[in-house]
Order: structure tokens, then sequence, then C-alpha cells
């Protein structure tokens, strides 16, 4: 079952004016919408995708040649792929696996986490 990897990607340009990131960040994330074939979401340290492996390596070179076209010389692309092929599995089984396993304490539910 190759139809869906799940993958984190974090997009780090470097040399940047400021320490700041976040327009960097939306510039990708602008890729991500123009992508009606993927789920992604946004957390605070990197993205997750979902969706086929070539489409994902496809957006994954959009959103590293991004940094270059605002200026900045210099850009370190971290990606891990999720490529399960003996069953199907989405961003919400995985977090669902987890979930199921802990405490029934709210407290412990990562369910509830905002996302």
């Amino acid at each position: 079952m190759k139809d869906s990897v799940i993958a984190d990607i974090r997009v780090l340009p470097f040399g940047t004016e400021t320490a700041s990131v976040s327009h960097y960040v939306a510039a990708c994330v602008n890729i991500l919408n123009q992508a009606p074939d993927i789920s992604y979401q946004v957390t605070p340290m990197a993205t997750m995708l979902q969706g086929p492996l070539e489409r994902i390596l496809e957006l994954l070179q959009e959103m590293h040649e991004l940094p270059f076209t605002m200026g900045v010389n210099r850009v370190i692309t971290n990606i891990s792929i999720d490529d399960r092929r003996d069953k199907q599995i989405t961003m919400e089984s995985k977090v669902k696996a987890v979930d199921e396993k802990l405490p029934t304490s709210p407290e412990a539910n990562l369910v509830g986490i905002a996302r």
C-alpha cells in the first residue's frame, strides 16, 4: 500500500535578518494550500504531510526552493517519511493508537491537544 505516506518536514533558512522564520513557514504553507491532494498539519516545530510519496517529494522540493526566492542564501531541509506498506495509516490513526494506550484521565488525552 503505497498510496499514502506521512512525512515530517522542516525547512530551515539560514542567514536571515531576524531570528523569526514565521514568514518563511507561512510561505511554505501557502504552497501546501494549493495542493488539495495532500493533508497537512502545521505544528510548533515542523509540518506534517500525508499523501502519495511522489507528491510529497514534489512539494518538498518546492518548499525547499522557496526561501532562496525570498533572498536566503542557505537552506537546510529535514524530512522524515513514514512509509508503511502492510496497512493504511493516517496522521489521525497514529495519534489515536497512542491515545488508546494512555490512562483515561482527561489530562492524558492526546486527541484533546489543539491541532
